[in-house]
């Protein structure tokens, strides 16, 4: 097992769309996963918090997420998908490993689906809320090379840890479920039709 450096904002890999796991049980895939599992031990020995790292973070463009929502309670997801989402949305203030002293604003679905490979190939489906939810949603995005930076919500959305920590910390990372605001698209008639209004005839 190999502790590596986590790649940083700026990095061409944390902008890659990742590439399957074609083999569960590969070799390949072990190792990623245990190079995962070390880093982030490193990471939570070092900073004293982290719940869970993405192979491109280590340089590896696959579709692996390591997780442990418990203390050394390992959770590997090869191939992870949202497969629904639910009616709530939810404001987080993310951080993550590759920009370690900024805080992003975003807003996730509340409540998702999940499905996803094990080491030994068996697929697994799954409802998650809350936290579990939003970290799930921001492991993924890396998968796909979107970074929380690429999400941020309201006025305001950045903020360094210092700072949260001073002015934002009593209010928690998470706000209270709300019904998703539905997206307006114009309609037809909402198009001004016509030449442009700086048109002259000539």
């Amino acid at each position: 097992m190999t502790i590596h450096r986590i790649r940083q904002l700026g990095d061409p890999i944390l902008r890659a769309r990742c590439a399957p796991v074609q083999d569960a049980g590969s070799l390949a895939a072990r190792i990623v996963v245990d190079d995962l599992q070390e880093t982030l031990h490193d990471w939570q020995a070092r900073h004293g918090f982290g719940r869970g790292i993405a192979a491109p973070q280590i340089g590896a463009p696959l579709r692996i997420i390591y997780l442990e929502l418990e203390r050394d309670v390992p959770w590997v997801l090869l191939n992870p998908e949202i497969t629904d989402i639910g009616t709530d949305d939810f404001d987080v203030w993310d951080d993550c490993f590759s920009f370690q002293m900024l805080y992003v604003r975003v807003q996730r679905a509340y409540h998702i689906r999940v499905a996803w490979l094990d080491l030994e190939g068996l697929r697994h489906e799954q409802d998650f809320e809350g936290p579990a939810a939003e970290l799930l949603q921001h492991e993924i995005d890396h998968l796909d090379g979107i970074l929380a930076v690429d999400r941020p919500h309201g006025l305001d959305p950045f903020c360094f840890r210092d700072e949260w920590h001073r002015n934002h910390a009593h209010e928690g990372r998470c706000g209270q479920p709300h019904l998703r605001e539905a997206v307006h698209l114009p309609m037809m008639h909402e198009y001004e039709i016509g030449p442009p209004r700086n048109m002259v005839d000539s």
